[in-house]
C-alpha cells in the first residue's frame, strides 16, 4: 500500500507505515491524523509478513518512552532489523541502544561534554563557522541550501568539538552520509565497513591527539573516560565516535535544511525574523516542531503487555512515531499550522522525553539558532530556485537538494 491511494480512502489494516512512498512529498500527516483518531495503537503489517506496532499518539509515545523496563532499546535495538546498521552486538555499545542501568552510567560520560555552559562556550566558534560558511555563496546570489548551508555547518562543529582537522570534513560527510543509507538499506550490518574506516582513523587522531598534548577534545574525553572505574573499552570508544559523527549531523543538518524549507513555504517569516531576531528562539521550536526529522525508533516489548487497550506480546516491536505525536489535536492547537508564535511546544523532535532524551540537544539549539539568526540578517529575501529533492526515506525526513537565490551581499569574515 502506498501513497498513490488517499488517505482518507485507504484501508487502515493495510497502512505499513514504513513504506517510504508515503513520504514520497514529505511526511503523510493527513494519514498521521487519521491513524491517532482511528487507529493509534496500529497493527503494521511488514512487506515479510510479520507485522509491528505503529503508536502515534503525543501521551503514549511519551508513556513507552519513560517505561524502559517494558519497552527495550537493548532487546533488538532501536531499527526493525536488530543488525540494520551494525551488529546488535556491537551496536549495544551505542547509547541509543542501552537500558538503564548501564544507559545511565554511559549517559554521565557524553553528558559532561554537552553541559549549558560547554555549549555556551561554544557559540562564538559557530558564529564563526556560520558566518564563513555564508561567506561562500553570498556574493554569488545562488546556491544549493542543503550542501552548500546545511551539510557543512554542523558537520564542521562537530570536527572541531572531536579535534579533527578541518581538511577531513569531506570523510566525515562520506561516513555520516554511509550510516544514513545503511539504514534504509535492505541489507543488515550495512555500516560495518564505515565502522572499520573510522577505526583506523580514531586511532590515527588519538596518537595524533595524544602527541599534540590536546586533552580537551571530545576524542580524547571519550579516551580519558571512566565507568565505575574502568576506561572504556576501544570498541565503545569507536561506537560513541560513531554516534557522534552520525547524529551530531546529520539530525542538525536536516532540521536546517527542512526548517529553511518550511520558511520559504510561509512568504514574510524570513523577513520577519530579520525585523526581530528575538523570535527566532521560537521559530526553532516550532520548525523542531513541525519538522521532526527522526521520524520513529523501535522498542522492543520485554513482556506481554497492552497499550490502549490492544494486547502487545513480549518481543513485539514498537515504532513510536516522533513525526505525528509533534502534531497531536490533543496537545496542539491547530497542529497542522506552522506558527512561529506557538508558546513552548512540547515537540518530540528530540525523541519521546525520558531517559533517551537527546544529549545533544542543547548544541543542537544552539546551532540552529545561529545559523537562523545570521540566514535571517544576511538572507532575508531567499527563495527556491527549482525542485527540491527529498531524502526517500520513512525514518529521517531530510532534503538532497534545494537549490535557492538571494540577493548577493558581502563577505563579513
Amino acid at each position: 500500500m502506498s501513497s498513490a491511494v488517499s488517505p482518507q480512502q485507504v484501508d487502515l489494516e493495510q497502512v505499513d507505515l514504513t513504506d517510504a512512498s508515503w513520504f514520497a512529498d514529505g511526511p503523510p500527516h493527513e494519514l498521521f491524523a487519521r491513524l491517532r483518531t482511528e487507529d493509534p495503537i496500529h497493527r503494521n503489517p511488514l512487506p515479510d509478513g510479520t507485522h509491528c506496532w505503529s503508536v502515534t499518539r503525543h501521551a503514549d509515545v511519551s508513556a513507552i518512552s519513560r517505561d524502559t523496563a517494558t519497552f527495550s532499546s537493548y532487546e533488538a535495538g532501536i531499527f526493525l532489523h536488530p543488525d540494520q546498521v551494525l551488529p546488535l552486538t556491537l551496536a549495544r555499545n551505542l547509547l541509543l541502544y542501552m537500558d538503564p542501568p548501564q544507559h545511565t552510567k554511559y549517559r554521565l560520560i557524553l553528558q559532561k561534554a554537552f553541559t549549558p555552559n560547554t555549549v555556551k562556550a561554544l557559540e562564538d566558534a559557530i558564529r564563526t563557522r556560520v558566518t564563513k560558511t555564508i561567506d561562500k555563496v553570498i556574493e554569488a546570489g545562488a546556491c544549493d541550501f542543503v550542501d552548500d548551508i546545511a551539510i557543512p555547518v554542523p558537520l564542521g562543529v562537530l570536527t572541531e568539538l572531536m579535534g579533527v582537522p578541518e581538511e577531513d570534513l569531506p570523510q566525515f560527510l562520506e561516513w555520516t552520509e554511509g550510516i544514513e543509507e545503511a539504514q534504509r538499506s535492505p541489507e543488515p550490518d550495512a555500516a560495518s565497513e564505515v565502522f572499520v574506516q573510522m577505526a583506523g582513523y580514531l586511532h590515527a587522531q588519538i596518537e595524533r591527539q595524544m602527541a599534540e598534548g590536546n586533552e580537551e577534545s571530545l576524542v580524547m574525553k571519550l579516551r580519558a573516560a571512566e565507568v565505575e572505574g574502568e576506561k572504556l573499552t576501544d570498541p565503545e570508544i569507536l561506537v560513541f565516535f560513531g554516534l557522534l559523527a552520525f547524529a551530531g549531523n546529520d539530525t542538525t543538518r536536516n532540521t536546517t535544511a527542512t526548517g529553511m524549507h518550511t520558511l520559504l513555504e510561509h512568504p514574510g517569516t524570513l523577513e520577519a525574523l530579520s525585523a526581530d531576531p528575538s523570535l527566532v528562539p521560537a521559530a526553532v521550536e516550532e520548525i523542531l516542531r513541525y519538522t521532526s526529522v527522526v521520524q520513529w525508533f523501535n522498542r522492543t516489548a520485554t513482556k506481554d503487555t497492552e497499550l490502549a487497550g490492544r494486547p502487545i506480546a513480549k518481543g513485539d516491536r514498537v515504532l513510536l512515531w516522533y513525526t505525528s505525536a509533534s502534531r497531536d489535536e490533543d496537545l496542539f492547537e491547530d497542529p497542522q499550522t506552522f506558527d512561529i508564535h506557538r508558546a513552548k511546544p512540547d515537540h518530540k523532535a528530540f525523541g519521546g522525553g525520558g531517559r533517551h532524551f537527546c544529549l545533544g540537544a542543547g548544541l543542537a539549539r544552539a546551532e540552529l539558532r545561529i545559523l537562523f539568526e545570521e540566514l535571517s540578517r544576511r538572507m532575508p529575501d531567499l527563495k527556491l530556485a527549482g525542485a527540491v529533492e527529498r531524502l526517500p526515506s520513512s525514518w529521517a525526513n531530510g532534503l538532497v537538494k534545494m537549490p535557492v537565490t538571494f540577493t548577493p551581499g558581502p563577505k563579513e569574515g
